[in-house]
């Protein structure tokens, strides 16, 4: 068993980090116990696709109004407290809403309030979560560690939470967000025990928020290789939500598969990604970053393609789990490249930025496949998306490789002055190059 958990867990991540892991893991489950008892929940409460909808938009339009707002909170306070309190503050919404339905007294009103909560909640915890990580590992175990968490949310919000919900949901319709309560409240015992040091990671935080944000969004303009990460971000998202957003209409009509089989289509995404948790540090030790960023977005643009091509289930099943395998070493790849390369005191910043690029991507993608595939039918997305991906692929190519290290070229750049000048002229380099993007 020692031996399992050091290869899961190595030693050398830390203590801190297994706390870390370990809230992850139980609050990702609550999260997927609310994936299918919040649309059960609006669906007993109302048959309008409007509302339904509206549930689904509260949950994740807080991103785009206090997405940036957040990322600057996690750079001004304590991370930890930030994090405790946010979920502290899901728990007791989740718990009010426990309470109105057990006593009869729900509506769709309390519903889409609650739902609005928990999503502005939620972009607290997020903004702030991914800060921690390279503050409790060294830059050279970003990858691996981020794998880990990555699987505990596949686990958690894909495979296990979603089905332990509905299966909650029918026992009795309180019981999936009583036991969200639970895993949020073990989340924050975890948390408090991470030993991070106390108070804000920045020792100056008398400027006002909006300068705080203002200097976020600056130092990412100001970066390249971290600025052309961020567009790669937003087109491909743009790009993958687009067919995503009609998948089931897709499933249904074009390859023939069932209610049940698409089910199991989301499964096979979701083990493929699982499988991927366990591949990820050989990968990353093995293949060069760059060409591993190389061919994990290639896969994405033949991915495209396949889908479009395809009429046969037996091709979609594969297909989809080959997407989840790729994709999940894309995000724990593109999501270490930039924690290497931004500064501690700007995580919470850029990596904001960063998610309401996902959010934002993801939105447009999605109105954009479907009114592509109501004029042009079911496949035109798909080649919306090989095109847009492919197209977007070739103009980025030769830039990965300085997305890939760049931490490694900024800090070889700052050293090179004090090495050429000597000690003299020491001190006047160090500023330069102690200012420079991602030192």
């Amino acid at each position: 068993m020692s031996a399992l958990v050091e290869t899961i867990f190595p030693t050398r991540l830390g203590s801190g980090f297994r706390w870390l892991v370990g809230s992850s893991w139980v609050t990702n489950l609550g999260d997927g116990i609310l994936i299918a008892a919040g649309p059960l929940l609006v669906a007993s409460q109302t048959r309008s696709p409007v509302l339904v909808s509206a549930a689904m938009i509260a949950l994740q339009a807080p991103w785009l109004f206090f997405g940036l707002f957040a990322g600057a909170m996690a750079d001004r306070l304590d991370r930890r407290r930030v994090i405790m309190a946010a979920n502290a503050a899901r728990a007791v919404v989740l718990a009010g809403l426990c309470v109105v339905v057990a006593t009869g007294h729900v509506n769709i009103a309390i519903v889409l309030g609650a739902m609005l909560a928990l999503g502005t909640a939620e972009v607290f915890v997020d903004a702030t979560a991914g800060t921690l990580t390279p503050m409790l590992v060294e830059k050279r175990d970003l990858g691996i560690a981020n794998s880990r968490l990555m699987a505990g949310m596949i686990t958690g919000n894909q495979l296990v939470g979603p089905a332990v919900g509905a299966v909650l949901f029918t026992v009795g319709m309180v019981w999936p967000f009583a036991v969200t309560v639970v895993c949020i409240a073990v989340g924050v015992v975890l948390v408090s025990r991470i030993g991070t040091p106390p108070g804000p990671v920045r020792a100056d935080v008398d400027t006002h928020v909006r300068q705080d944000i203002a200097d976020g969004v600056r130092w990412l303009m100001g970066n390249p290789p971290v600025r052309t990460l961020a567009v790669i971000i937003v087109v491909f998202n743009v790009t993958w939500a687009a067919p995503w957003s009609v998948l089931v209409l897709w499933a249904l009509e074009r390859v023939g598969i069932d209610e049940a089989g698409f089910g199991l289509l989301i499964t096979a995404s979701a083990l493929g990604g699982l499988l991927a948790t366990f591949a990820y540090g050989r990968l990353e030790k093995r293949v060069p970053l760059a060409t591993l960023m190389r061919a994990v977005l290639l896969a994405e643009v033949l991915f495209h393609l396949a889908m479009a091509l395809t009429t046969s289930p037996w091709a979609a099943y594969p297909l989809l789990f080959f997407f989840g395998a790729y994709a999940f070493v894309w995000g724990t790849l593109s999501q270490s490249v930039r924690q290497r390369a931004v500064p501690s005191e700007l995580q919470g910043r850029v990596g904001s930025v960063y998610m309401i690029c996902v959010m934002g991507g993801m939105l447009v993608g999605s109105l954009l496949g479907g009114l592509i595939a109501d004029v042009w039918g079911l496949t035109a997305p798909w080649w919306f998306a090989f095109v847009g991906s492919g197209v977007t692929l070739a103009l980025v190519w030769r830039s990965l490789a300085q997305i890939a290290h760049n931490d490694e070229v900024v800090a070889a750049r700052a050293a090179e002055p004090a090495t050429e000048s000597g000690p003299e002229s020491a001190p006047e380099s160090a500023a330069p190059g102690s200012a420079a993007p991602g030192a």
